[in-house]
């Protein structure tokens, strides 16, 4: 079947139950941004393979919100299934709840997979609906009635991360999460988030791609630990050791009947906008509920000195494989060719020579020329472009090392650049050098900091519509909370104090469509600096270790103090990735990082 086929089928499975809207989100059972195949159902539905976004479907129309980052990308994917693109965020595009709040009528039904969206969604749906109340239906997958040979759910080998990489051991992370609870009150915690349940178990696996995460769901009292997994992904060491640490193993299906056993007068943790709607509504009535997040999100995101070292070390691998891909590139575009995959590839291969390289940690994005404007672009056989010696290519890419996760941006000069080029690449990089010197007092959210870096785009009335850092997780996802930069607040994006051990990606960019992309990111770590009578005051510390492209800079753009601050990095990359290279890639490494 196409897209078309799908969606009528997907009607008449509605229409048996008299459902007027159907609503399919990217996520699986955890909220997971990266998904297993099993859970690919809205790219099953719609086509668009972008990895946020979410589809709804009504018997005459369909419609597929994205943000900013996937703007280009659907409207490529989405031409010819009937399905209306929705640009989140952009003026006059109401959310998805605000739209079925015009759209539906008194006593319609909504449905969706229970299991797939949050409490607090639907929570948002009913008060948009409010004065025409509508049911919700989240019993069934509607969508898997009618995924004929869909993929099964993964169940790879879960494998253990040592205590001397992790930090801490599996049972001492357990007394700090009892700890948190205690403060709370909760008599238990539910978790759901997948990287949360890897972090405090000290466990990893390969059920979501790029991301080392298992299938799993914890239930935290004072006295039992309960995982639900998938039993047979477990060797019997492992289930030996998770039963020394008080950890017993139970079914993953099991997790909603555990839920709904808590006795009434109990307290349970369970935040609103991160466990399904399925799982919320299954806890009975006469428990209360603290909707608060899980106190494992921020005490995985401070990483500890052990977790650090082994960051910095992770990042110098990373550094030295990406110092010689680009010198590679630049030596030889003009001599053979080299298309965006061929390019990735090339990648991959010397990030595989680094010791303890265990694979990406996205798919990579290398975009050249306009592709780059396309923000999460994905070269496929069918838009594989040659790169040519001129213009500008775009790689964002990163691995997982034993040591660490990486995530790095670079714009490559390929040969000649345009003026307008040269100076959207400076403005960008002005920006970036900015953010990443910034002195700032304890307690300061990124959302305090954001505005460093789109100044300079600012004062020339350019902007780029996405986030300007996310945090990175050790080891787990790439994107990690609950640190951020951004400018925007909202409900579902807290305000979170920067604080020492955090990793942050540093990542202004600016996307001219059909013309160029350019972006330039390195990850930092949040750092203690001096302490005076205002305050403890912090700093951001560059973990990555890659040049920028001088051959794309305007230098007559750059303030003296922004010059010192790009031959400051230069300096301490050359003096840190020196020691890794001889003759031909020693000397560009040294004209690289020579000062403006």
């Amino acid at each position: 079947m196409d897209v078309r086929e799908r969606l009528q089928a997907l009607r008449e499975q509605m229409r048996k139950r008299k459902i007027a809207a159907y609503i399919v989100p990217t996520e699986d059972f955890h909220g997971s941004e990266y998904v297993g195949d099993y859970f690919k159902t809205r790219e099953y539905l719609s086509g668009f393979t972008g990895s946020a976004g979410t589809l709804l479907v009504m018997q005459e129309r369909a419609f597929l919100w994205t943000d900013g980052r996937y703007f280009l990308q659907a409207q490529e994917q989405l031409s010819g299934s009937g399905i209306e693109l929705m640009k989140s965020g952009e003026p006059e595009v109401p959310t998805l709840s605000e739209f079925l709040g015009k759209e539906l009528k008194k006593g319609d039904v909504v449905g969706f997979d229970g299991r797939t969206v949050t409490g607090a969604f639907v929570k948002e749906l009913a008060e948009k609906t409010a004065e025409k109340p509508v049911t919700f239906y989240g019993k069934r997958d509607l969508a898997g009635l009618i995924w004929e040979e869909r993929p099964p759910m993964s169940a790879e080998p879960v494998w253990e991360l040592a205590v001397s990489y992790a930090g801490f051991s599996r049972e001492e992370k357990l007394a700090k999460v009892r700890e948190e609870m205690t403060k709370e009150r909760a008599d238990a915690l539910l978790v759901t988030a997948l990287d949360e349940t890897a972090w405090l178990l000290n466990l990893r696996g390969d059920d979501v791609k790029h991301t080392p995460v298992f299938l799993a769901y914890m239930f935290i009292t004072g006295r039992r630990a309960i995982l639900c997994a998938q039993t047979q992904a477990f060797s019997e060491q492992i289930k030996e050791d998770l039963k020394r640490a008080g950890i017993t193993i139970l079914p993953y299906e099991s997790i909603e009947e555990l839920v709904a056993s808590l006795p009434a007068g109990q307290r349970l943790m369970a935040d609103e906008r991160k466990v399904s709607y399925r799982l919320l509504h299954a806890v009975s009535k006469g428990v209360e509920r603290i909707d608060k997040p899980s106190p494992i999100a921020l005490l995985k995101a401070v990483k500890t000195e052990r977790e650090i070292t082994h960051i910095r070390s992770a990042h110098v691998k990373d550094g030295v494989a990406v110092i010689k891909f680009i010198y590679w590139l630049k030596t030889h575009v003009s001599k053979e060719e080299i298309t965006e995959i061929s390019a990735a590839g090339k990648l991959e291969e010397l990030r595989c020579e680094g010791e303890g390289y265990l694979g990406q940690s996205f798919e990579p994005i290398v975009a050249y020329g306009a592709h780059g404007a396309i923000v999460h672009y994905s070269a496929t056989p069918e838009t594989d472009a040659v790169l040519q010696p001129k213009g500008l290519c775009l790689a964002d890419t990163g691995g997982h090392y034993s040591e660490g996760t990486t995530d790095i941006t670079r714009t490559i000069a390929l040969g000649e650049v345009t003026a307008r080029e040269k100076r959207a690449y400076t403005l960008v990089l002005k920006g970036h050098l900015r953010l990443g010197a910034a002195k700032f007092i304890e307690g300061a959210c990124g959302q305090n900091l954001d505005v460093l870096a789109r100044q300079p785009l600012w004062e020339e009335g350019l902007d780029y519509n996405h986030g300007t850092g996310h945090g990175v997780g050790y080891l787990l996802s790439v994107h990690e909370g609950p640190q951020n930069f951004r400018w925007r607040m909202n409900d579902n994006v807290a305000c979170v104090p920067l604080q020492e051990g955090m990793v942050i990606s540093n990542e202004p960019g600016l996307y001219v469509a059909g013309q160029f992309g350019i972006r330039h990111e390195n990850l930092v770590l949040v750092r203690k600096g001096e302490k005076t009578n205002y305050g403890q005051f912090m700093y951001l510390e560059p973990l990555t270790m890659v040049p920028f492209d001088k051959d794309a800079i305007e230098v007559s753009l750059l303030r003296p103090s922004e010059k010192k601050m790009l031959n400051d990095y230069h300096e301490k990359v050359y003096e840190t990735l020196a020691p890794h290279f001889t003759g031909e890639e020693l000397a560009w490494l040294g004209e690289a990082t020579a000062a403006v």
